[in-house]
């Protein structure tokens, strides 16, 4: 393991110096549009963009420490460049008018849409992927999204998201009771007056956690999205590239499964019993 590590901090590390000295810009050039990789190897910072949201991102009020899949994946990186990691606090919505602006450096999980892909940038390959998923209340058997397509199950889902889209197109038959809110969605699942919640998966896994009833299934066929990270548009490519090198590596190597399952582990979820975020492993675990 000690060499395996020391093997990544050389093709990491090495990497990075390779892509700064290309580009030859001062850190200084950053703010006008030039040299993200260099500035953060300068300042001795990666600041990462933060919302709370779990399990991405997580503040434990006791220690005022973040957490989640994203904070942990940016401490990984920020380790890698041998520079400290620093959340700036920031919304969802606010997410990409931050990049542009230069408040911080990266935005984790933040999925590569079009319209975002028109004001920021985002590596070519992805960080990590879920799949739509469904928490189904106890006695209810469903394998495929077919057998849920019934009149007589009912499936909650949050009023106009991605979800609420996908299953009103897949699910025909079914009743789609549409709420609000994720909290109303998942009261009206703990009341039984919806048999099942359709979220993207490591929603529906906190979620679970929350309501302590059912459990977090992936119908086939998997309806798999991949998440990204976003970072400011400039000329020299040198950091998008870099992290989207090191974002495939923690991928392959597991690294990020582990980030992951390390969280659910902080919040007091079995691991075991949440679909991973490696689309390669949600048949072998069922």
């Amino acid at each position: 393991m000690v060499a395996h590590n020391a093997g990544r901090r050389a093709i990491f590390g090495g990497g990075a110096v390779a892509l700064a000295a290309a580009s030859g810009l001062p850190a200084a050039a950053q703010p006008a549009g030039g040299n993200t990789l260099q500035a953060i190897r300068d300042r001795g910072e990666l600041r990462i963009g933060v919302a709370p949201g779990e399990p991405w991102f997580y503040r434990d009020q006791r220690s005022n420490e973040w957490h989640g899949i994203g904070w942990g994946v940016g401490v990984a990186l920020a380790r890698e460049l041998n520079v400290r990691p620093v959340p700036v606090e920031t919304t969802w919505g606010n997410a990409v008018a931050g990049l542009q602006a230069g408040q911080f450096d990266v935005m984790f999980v933040l999925d590569a849409t079009p319209q975002r892909a028109l004001a920021v940038d985002f590596p070519v390959q992805p960080m990590f992927y879920y799949a739509q998923g469904l928490l189904v209340r106890p006695g209810l058997t469903i394998r495929t999204w077919e057998d849920a397509n019934k009149p007589e199950v009912r499936v909650g889902v949050v009023l106009g998201t991605s979800p609420d889209r996908d299953v009103t197109a897949r699910l025909p038959r079914a009743q789609i009771e549409r709420f609000p809110t994720a909290d109303e969605t998942a009261a009206a699942f703990q009341a039984g007056r919806v048999d099942a919640i359709s979220l993207f998966h490591p929603a529906l896994v906190m979620l679970r956690a929350r309501v302590r009833r059912g459990t977090v299934l992936l119908p086939e066929p998997f309806r798999a999205a991949a998440t990204s990270a976003g970072v400011r548009r400039e000329a020299d490519k040198s950091w998008r590239d870099w992290l989207g090198l090191a974002l495939a590596h923690m991928y392959t190597t597991g690294e990020t499964q582990k980030i992951y399952e390390d969280y659910l582990t902080f919040r007091s979820i079995d691991p075991a019993g949440a679909p991973p975020v490696m689309r390669e492993m949600w048949q072998s675990r069922g």
